[in-house]
């Protein structure tokens, strides 16, 4: 009897710990909505700001235009006006293309409200030093060998997040500033950690894509395959983005200053790349790779995951 009595006991004491577990989880669930709803209410509010100014300035050149087309004989200021006018647009276009970096940056801090992405320094080449965060990572030619551990990259200098992409949708950036040569990507698990052959290599096999920079050329690989990046400026990336969404298939590589898109890899719309690639079966990894750049350059030394 004193036996059951002591599992009633135990039951008792484990089921008040599971509710109260549960509503604490529930809690801070609950707070996490919330916060991330005031948020995108305050990013729309200000938004909506930015296009009632554009608007009422564009109607208030309108106004002046009309008035001038329909005077007949413009006085002093009417002429002193219509000079203007050239400033005029020279404003609206202005405006415009603060509305137009303002929409960039409210849609690039509404995906960062997704979990942050940290290496796991177990995948890491043994050349590679990373921060006590797992968000820093330099490349160190010098550095001495580590003991080999099964899911460490032996021969190419790469390193994989510490965790699986667990959400539904999740966006992160790379800080590719300090870096000259790069691949930044998503790999399934079994991407192979062991060789040189293209199965270790991102972008050089089916479970792992990217976009990588080499000899200042920015090209989107997967299976082995490669195009070149649309939407690519003059000036030198600072940041990639990477967005993916497990129900659509899609994984998205963004210039993330801009939010311009750089390469798309879809399972809906693939013109160059199989779709059936692109289904996402699998956990991904957030995935970096330092590259070698040519004779004529140093190695690249640092990447930075935010």
């Amino acid at each position: 009897r004193s036996t059951e009595v002591m599992k009633q006991q135990v039951r008792e004491r484990f089921e008040s710990m599971r509710s109260v577990l549960s509503q604490d989880e529930q809690t801070v669930l609950y707070s996490l909505e919330l916060d991330l709803r005031q948020t995108r209410t305050r990013l729309d509010q200000v938004l909506k700001n930015w296009e009632r100014h554009q608007d009422q300035v564009s109607k208030n050149i309108s106004s002046t235009q009309r008035v001038l087309s329909e005077s007949k004989k413009p006085d002093a200021s009417e002429k002193e006006i219509r000079l203007n006018e050239e400033r005029f647009e020279k404003l609206l276009k202005t405006l415009s293309s603060i509305s137009k970096q303002l929409r960039a940056q409210l849609q690039r801090k509404t995906l960062l409200l997704s979990s942050p992405m940290a290496i796991d320094r177990q995948t890491c080449h043994s050349k590679i030093a990373m921060t006590s965060d797992g968000h820093g990572l330099s490349f160190s030619g010098s550095a001495p060998a580590a003991p080999e551990h099964p899911l460490q990259f032996d021969k190419v200098c790469c390193a994989l997040s510490g965790t699986p992409l667990a959400a539904p949708q999740s966006y992160w950036e790379v800080d590719v500033r300090c870096s000259s040569a790069w691949a930044v990507g998503v790999a399934y698990t079994r991407l192979e950690r062991k060789g040189r052959d293209k199965g270790a290599k991102l972008g050089r096999n089916r479970n792992s894509w990217c976009v990588e920079l080499r000899g200042g050329n920015l090209s989107a690989w997967h299976n082995d395959r490669h195009v070149t990046c649309q939407g690519v400026g003059q000036a030198a990336l600072g940041k990639v983005g990477v967005w993916v969404n497990y129900e659509k298939g899609q994984l998205v590589f963004y210039d993330a200053d801009n939010m311009a898109v750089l390469q798309r890899f879809s399972a809906a719309v693939t013109p160059v790349f199989d779709r059936a690639h692109h289904q996402f079966t699998e956990p991904l990894h957030a995935a970096v790779r330092f590259l070698k750049p040519p004779e004529t350059q140093t190695w690249p030394n640092h990447l930075e995951l935010c």
